[in-house]
């Protein structure tokens, strides 16, 4: 994907702003997070970062920790491409990362099994298209997949880092392309933004109360060898980075009228019968 900001975008990365500033990618990623006290102060400063860069859609994603590569940046990586614990900085070995794509294939061919087997809405564009597949795959945590999960809700965003976080958390704002439809591909970006809502069945019910969105590399990579085709620090949400903020979860949900979403709430499995419907696929595919 392309840098955002190789000239300058407005940002928010130190505690020394008053206001948004302008600042390159790099600038935002290797800063420590501009420190908000509270979501009303959160919400302004992202309403400000709107209005300065008018020509970005903007998405939201919550941690408890700010992950960072060897050269001190923040890095948002999709699940298939994260190190493990044991490589450092390294990124994941060539056998570790074709073991993970043969897992990824074998669990898209069971979605597409489950799908019309219990004849699910929409079984015949997930069978048809991949990044269907993968969303689905990536949004229910059945298997490592090249996405990365955003939301546009900034509450959302805001809850996932609370709930990931034992003191600060952190909130990064991407900045995307404009999104038309459910899935959004951008050759200029080097992205594609996919909407779950649009694409998930009327049976699931976590994409709509996430207000979930996905985003992948366009074109995609289907396999290991066309991922041979791209350096590591490509595959890097980190490069749609224009703003890092910080918060004491202790201290940033104090206004009563604008409360933490409840674990419950974010991942409503009790009420979600899509999630029913692929738990034990999930079993079926760590094995």
């Amino acid at each position: 994907m392309e840098t955002i900001g190789k000239s300058e975008v407005w940002g928010y990365f130190k505690d020394q702003q008053t206001k948004a500033v302008k600042a390159t990618n790099v600038e935002i990623r290797h800063g420590q997070g501009h420190h908000v006290a509270s979501y009303m102060e959160f919400a302004k400063k992202v309403a400000e970062l709107q209005f300065r860069n008018p020509e970005h859609i903007l998405l939201y994603r919550g941690q408890g920790k700010d992950y960072k590569n060897d050269k001190g940046n923040t890095t948002l990586k999709p699940s298939l491409f994260r190190p493990r614990s044991e490589d450092g900085f390294r990124p994941p070995a060539p056998h570790v990362l074709e073991q993970r794509f043969l897992k990824l294939q074998e669990a898209e061919r069971r979605l597409v099994s489950e799908f019309k087997d219990r004849k699910l809405d929409g079984r015949q564009k997930l069978a048809r298209h991949r990044i269907l597949r993968w969303s689905i795959l990536q949004h229910y945590e059945i298997c490592l997949t090249p996405l990365l999960d955003v939301s546009q809700s900034i509450r959302v965003s805001a809850s996932f880092a609370s709930e990931a976080a034992e003191g600060e958390a952190f909130l990064y704002v991407l900045a995307v392309p404009n999104i038309s439809g459910v899935v959004t591909a951008s050759a200029e970006a080097g992205l594609q933004i996919v909407r779950l809502a649009g694409i998930c069945p009327p049976t699931a019910v976590r994409p709509h109360i996430q207000e979930g969105y996905l985003l992948g590399e366009y074109p995609d990579m289907p396999d290991f060898d066309q991922k041979r085709h791209y350096a590591p620090y490509e595959i890097d949400f980190g490069r749609r980075l224009i703003a890092k903020f910080r918060f004491d979860i202790g201290h940033f949900w104090s206004d009563e009228n604008f409360q933490r979403i409840s674990r419950d709430a974010l991942y409503p499995n009790a009420h979600d019968d899509l999630f029913q419907t692929l738990n034990h696929l999930k079993q079926k595919v760590v094995r």
